[in-house]
Formats: C-alpha cells, sequence, structure tokens
C-alpha cells in the first residue's frame, strides 16, 4: 500500500488517541498524582511514537513521488525519442525545426532538421493549408496516417503500411458472383438438329472454360442457355481492366460459325453475403438483358452500375405473346383505376407526345379518362404544330392538362403511366412520382442505373425503333369500343418517322407493322410532313452549327457551337443527324450552349461506334446510335475536353 494512503490512515487516529489521553491525564491529576504521572509518561511514549511514524510516512510519501516523477519523465522522453510514431515540429515557412529519431529513420537520415517539408512529404502540405486534422499519405513506399495539430504547427506520423496492405488484401479477396447468359440462344439454336447444337453448346463451353482458367475464375453451367462464376474482386479488376474481352471473344468466334450468339453477364459485388451477391448478380444481368445484352454490368453497394461491352445493336427479339401479354395487364391496371395520367419526358419531342396520345386512347378504349401532362412552355417547333392541329378537336385537347393540374387531380386510385423515359429525373413533373402509387412504364431506351422505384408494370424494349411503336402494338390488343382518329394515328406514325429518321435508323419489321396498321387507321403522311417542316432560320442556324465540324479521329466529326449563343435541343440533334449523312463519317458529336449554365452533346452513330456508352460516360445515355447527356456549370470548351477523354477511354477499350 503507497505511504501516501498509509500515512492519512495512522495520522488522524493517532492524533485522536493523543487527545484522549492529554484529558484522561489532566481527569485523574485531580484524584491521584500518581496515576497522574504514569499517565503523563504513557502519553509522552504515545506523542513520541506518533511523532516519529508522521515523520517517517512523510519522508516515505516524497520518496515516492520524487521517484514517480522521475520515472514518468524518463517514460516520456523514452516515447518521445524510442516509439515507432514520427514527431516533427515545423515552422510558419514549412520548414523543419524538430523531429524525433524514428522519423529520421524513416527517411533513412540522421536528421532532418532545417529541411523543407515541400522536400520530404510534400503531400502534407495541401493538408495543412485545407486544415485537414488527419488523412493517410504514402511517403517512401510506406503509408502513414498524419494528425496534423496546426495551433502548435505539431504534426504526427503513424505507420500504417501493415494495416493497409491488410485492408487491401481483404478488398481483394472479397467473392463476387458473375451470371453468365446466353442472349440468343433458344432463337439460334429453335431450328438446329441434335449435332449442330451440340457442337455450338462444345464451341460455346470451351470458349468460356479457357477463359475461367486462364482469368482464375470458377464456372459452373447450370443451364443450356446460363452459367455461374465465383471469383475475387481482385479478379473483376483484372477483368474490368481487359473491359470484360470474354464478350468479344465469344461474338467473333461463333460469328465465324455462322451463328452470332452473344453474352450477357451480371456481376454482384462489395458485400459479404453470399444470398445478397446473388440477388446484386441478377439484378446487374436484368439491367444488361434490358439494354440489350453483349454486354456486362456490375452492381455496387452504393446503387452504382458500371456497364462494359454492349458495341453491337440489339437483336429484335420482340414477340407478338409479349406485347399482347403486356396489353392485357396495362388493361386490367387500366380498369382498376379511377382515372389515368400519361408523362412523358421533359422538352417532350414527337416519340414522348404521340406515346402518350396513344395510351390516353387506351384508356378511353376501357371506358376510363385519360390525360396527358405537358409543358406548353417546353416544347419544340414540331409539337406545337402538332397541338394547333388537335386544337381543332377541343375534346382531345382539353385532355392536355399542365403538372400542377395533374398533381390536383391525382387521387389513390389513378394510374400513371411514363412514356419515352424510366428515369425519375427526366420526367416533366417528378413530383407525380411522389404523389401516385400505381406507375407503369413504357419505354424503347436501354435501361440505365437510375430508374423509377417500384413501378406495376415495365414494357421496355430497346429493340423497339420508338415509343409509339410500342403503344401501337399495344392499341392493337384493346378493346374496339373506340376507333383511333386520324389525329391520333398521325401522331403516333409522326412518332416513329422522327426516331427512325424516317425509317432509316432502328427499324425493324415490327416498326413497319405499326406504320401499316396506324396508316390503315387514317395516319396521314402529309400531316406528319407538315409537323416536321423547319423555318429557314433554324435551317441556317443549324448549318452555321454544322460550319464548325472537325474530325477527331477517322470518322468521329465533332462540331461545336460558341458559349454566347444558345441552341434548341433540336436543333442540336438535327446538326447531328446531319453530320451524320455526310461522306466518311460513321459517329457525330455536337457539343452547344443549351441554357444559361447548362452544354449539351447530342451524339449519333451509324452502329460502328456505341455512343451511348460515350455519353454514359458523361452522366447521358441513350441508345448506341442515338444518345445524348447535358452538363451543368461547363463551358463549351470544357465539355469538348471531357467529350474527348471519353472517346479516348472508349477506343482504348478496343471496338473490336
Amino acid at each position: 500500500m503507497p505511504s501516501f494512503f498509509r500515512k492519512r490512515m495512522i495520522r488522524y487516529p493517532l492524533y485522536g488517541l493523543i487527545a484522549l489521553c492529554t484529558l484522561l491525564v489532566i481527569a485523574f491529576a485531580f484524584y491521584n498524582w500518581v496515576i497522574a504521572v504514569i499517565g503523563l509518561a504513557l502519553f509522552g511514549g504515545v506523542f513520541f511514537l506518533a511523532f516519529y511514524y508522521e515523520n517517517k510516512s512523510h519522508m516515505a510519501t516524497e520518496d515516492y513521488i520524487s521517484t514517480l516523477s522521475y520515472r514518468v519523465k524518463r517514460v516520456g522522453e523514452e516515447a518521445l525519442m524510442e516509439m515507432p510514431i514520427g514527431i516533427m515540429l515545423i515552422n510558419d515557412d514549412y520548414f523543419i525545426e524538430w523531429t524525433n529519431p524514428f522519423l529520421a529513420s524513416c527517411f533513412n537520415e540522421d536528421t532532418l532538421v532545417g529541411r523543407s517539408l515541400y522536400d520530404v512529404a510534400e503531400s502534407v502540405i495541401p493538408l495543412i493549408k485545407q486544415e485537414i486534422d488527419t488523412e493517410i499519405i504514402t511517403m517512401n513506399e510506406r503509408k502513414y496516417r498524419v494528425v496534423i495539430k496546426s495551433d502548435e504547427r505539431l504534426i504526427y506520423f503513424f505507420d500504417v503500411t501493415e494495416q493497409s496492405q491488410i485492408e487491401k488484401q481483404y478488398e481483394d479477396e472479397k467473392t463476387a458472383i458473375g451470371i453468365i447468359f446466353l442472349d440468343n440462344y433458344d432463337e439460334l439454336t429453335q431450328g438446329m438438329d441434335d449435332q449442330t447444337r451440340s457442337s455450338l453448346n462444345s464451341l460455346v463451353t470451351s470458349i468460356l472454360n479457357k477463359w475461367a482458367k486462364e482469368s482464375g475464375v470458377l464456372l459452373k453451367r447450370i443451364s443450356s442457355e446460363r452459367f455461374l462464376a465465383v471469383f475475387n474482386e481482385k479478379i473483376l479488376q483484372v477483368l474490368e481492366k481487359e473491359k470484360f474481352s470474354i464478350l468479344d471473344d465469344v461474338r467473333d468466334t461463333t460469328s465465324k460459325q455462322n451463328v452470332p450468339l452473344t453474352l450477357s453477364i451480371g456481376v454482384g459485388m462489395g458485400v459479404s453475403s453470399l444470398p445478397e451477391l446473388g440477388t446484386l448478380a441478377q439484378s446487374s444481368l436484368d439491367l444488361a438483358l434490358g439494354r440489350g445484352g453483349d454486354q456486362a454490368a456490375i452492381k455496387q453497394t452504393n446503387g452504382k452500375v458500371k456497364f462494359y461491352g454492349g458495341k453491337t445493336n440489339p437483336m429484335e427479339k420482340r414477340t407478338r405473346v409479349r406485347a399482347r401479354v403486356i396489353s392485357h395487364a396495362l388493361k386490367e391496371l387500366i380498369v382498376e383505376s379511377d382515372k389515368v395520367i400519361v408523362m412523358g419526358h421533359k422538352h417532350p419531342d414527337m416519340d414522348a407526345v404521340g406515346a402518350a396520345i396513344g395510351i390516353r386512347k387506351v384508356a378511353q378504349m376501357n371506358q376510363k379518362e385519360g390525360y396527358v401532362v405537358l409543358n406548353f412552355n417546353e416544347i419544340d417547333n414540331g409539337v406545337k404544330r402538332l397541338l394547333k392541329e388537335i386544337k381543332g378537336n377541343p375534346d382531345l385537347f382539353s385532355r392536355f392538362i399542365t403538372p400542377e393540374e395533374a398533381l390536383e387531380m391525382a387521387t389513390d386510385d389513378t394510374l400513371l403511366v411514363v412514356v419515352d423515359t424510366h428515369k425519375p429525373s427526366l420526367v416533366i413533373e417528378e413530383k407525380l412520382l411522389g404523389r401516385i402509387e400505381n406507375v407503369v412504364v413504357i419505354d424503347h431506351h436501354r435501361r440505365g442505373e437510375d430508374f423509377i422505384k417500384n413501378p406495376l408494370l415495365v414494357y421496355m424494349e430497346p429493340y423497339a425503333s420508338s415509343t409509339a411503336e410500342l403503344v401501337t402494338e399495344l392499341l392493337e390488343y384493346q378493346p374496339k369500343h373506340e376507333k383511333i382518329s386520324m389525329l391520333e394515328a398521325t401522331s403516333l406514325l409522326a412518332g416513329i418517322i422522327v426516331d427512325t429518321k424516317s425509317f432509316t435508323l432502328r427499324t425493324g419489321s415490327r416498326t413497319f407493322d405499326a406504320a401499316s396498321y396506324l396508316r390503315a387507321q387514317g395516319a396521314d403522311t402529309v400531316l406528319v410532313q407538315k409537323f416536321l417542316k423547319e423555318d429557314v432560320d433554324t435551317y441556317i442556324k443549324r448549318a452555321r452549327l454544322i460550319e464548325t465540324v472537325d474530325f477527331y479521329k477517322d470518322g468521329v466529326a465533332i462540331a461545336r457551337g460558341s458559349d454566347d449563343i444558345v441552341y434548341d435541343q433540336v436543333l442540336i440533334a438535327q446538326a447531328a443527324d446531319t453530320l451524320l449523312t455526310m461522306d466518311e463519317v460513321i459517329s457525330s458529336f455536337v457539343i452547344s450552349k443549351r441554357e444559361e449554365n447548362l452544354v449539351s452533346i447530342s451524339a449519333r452513330s451509324l452502329g460502328e461506334v456505341n455512343v451511348q456508352i460515350v455519353m454514359e460516360a458523361l452522366g447521358g445515355g441513350g441508345h448506341l446510335t442515338n444518345a445524348a447527356t447535358q452538363l451543368p456549370d461547363i463551358t463549351v470548351d470544357e465539355a469538348e475536353e471531357q467529350l474527348k477523354l471519353a472517346l479516348d477511354e472508349y477506343f482504348e477499350g478496343g471496338k473490336d
């Protein structure tokens, strides 16, 4: 027990005893002096013992304190000089005033005093200037966690190299799951005999097994068109660096055998739970297939998705059966609702408006009221001409409402149909998505990571030319209580013609079937051309924009407007379309100011360049041959530099 505490345990009882003895001696002195003398002697002895022990305890305490102070001082010096923690003092000019020996040894030098921090650890200076308290930096091929005490101009360096290596090893060895799907296996093998089908299976299996062996992937075929791949995240990084070259290997090899087979790969990563990994992998595969296949999709835990591949035009896989099933499902949802509200994307084009008019007609065919949401201040000249024509039909024109009116009339039983987009950020009125729970999505664009939450029904076909084409097919399976009017049929046909550039791009056999059906319902092709006319000023403005064209790479044409001129989005798109008709142009990009703080890029391609991937790298999206993006708070020059970097990244990945 420390003498400090023993002292207090002894001192106060003894003093109490002395006081008691003094009182007793005084009391006995009145009755018997002999006893008083004896008591006085005893009192003196006790007093002497108390004083002795008190002094001894005091000396022991002082010795303990002086010893402890010395030990603490020595331990502090030992810690300061010998512990494996770097300590540095600097002045206001970032010159080193003092370091402990450990920090100097990290640089294999005797002393760092007098040297500039710019020479020793330049990466620390931005942290000091930005008043960052702690950060991990790399010095001399080792990692240090830096703790900065700005007021004292004191910096601590904790060596965390081994910790970082363990963390990296843990991250590298995390399990990832991939699901590989043969996109068009059923279509290709449908008419094959057993021997040819077996030969194709052997070819694909051998290609995949060779790839798996070289990459360190565990591969298992789980059905005729599906494989399961298990690997770690370090292997995944290598596969990403190669941009999943297995997609190109399978496509090219099978094409030489006249059976052009393509793969889609969905990857789940970033979590330790195997069921959750499987869910992420399946969700990624659904995204890849929803975008047309022939690509790999990696869904991360933060919700972001990375895409690789998708360099070929998707082959038409839609069937009449699927269109009929979707049409009947839509009919049931409409019948159960009190009204139908249809909404397209911001700055709607002819396809969005035509498809919206078609869905409103579907609602009318099922004896329900349908309304089309439109912001009349954000429409192009073609849509304005269409609305001018529609004004001659008061019943139809009265069904066009503003976003504010839509919010007012929406109820819990209202059905909201979103056409020509699937991204919440692009719809005319995003508040409607929060107000109405029952949502249907009909779109022909490749699916992106940003998607409307929890829709009741999704009809997405990237193989279709336009949303108007999809809606036309749905109309064919609806009750025939109401006949499609000439103006409604013409609106749908105009949407198809605009998106296919008069049946020259993204046109399949079903596109002509839909156009034929609309023509039979009275669609007026002359009226369509009237809607699509343009004025002379617009033509001249577009020509001046095209005049700035420059070739960045072989066949890649880039035109750009000036920072002081704002162009309409339709005009930008038309300029990109016109550039694509020029000789030796395989892809075109037009950059211009769209609004005061917004730059827009429209991209077009004949199919050799996947402009969707290029635009997605800049935050946009679209189709393989038709895509766009919008860049806020940026100049046209900066947008052009970003575009060129995205093109470099795309071409370095290889299109073969």
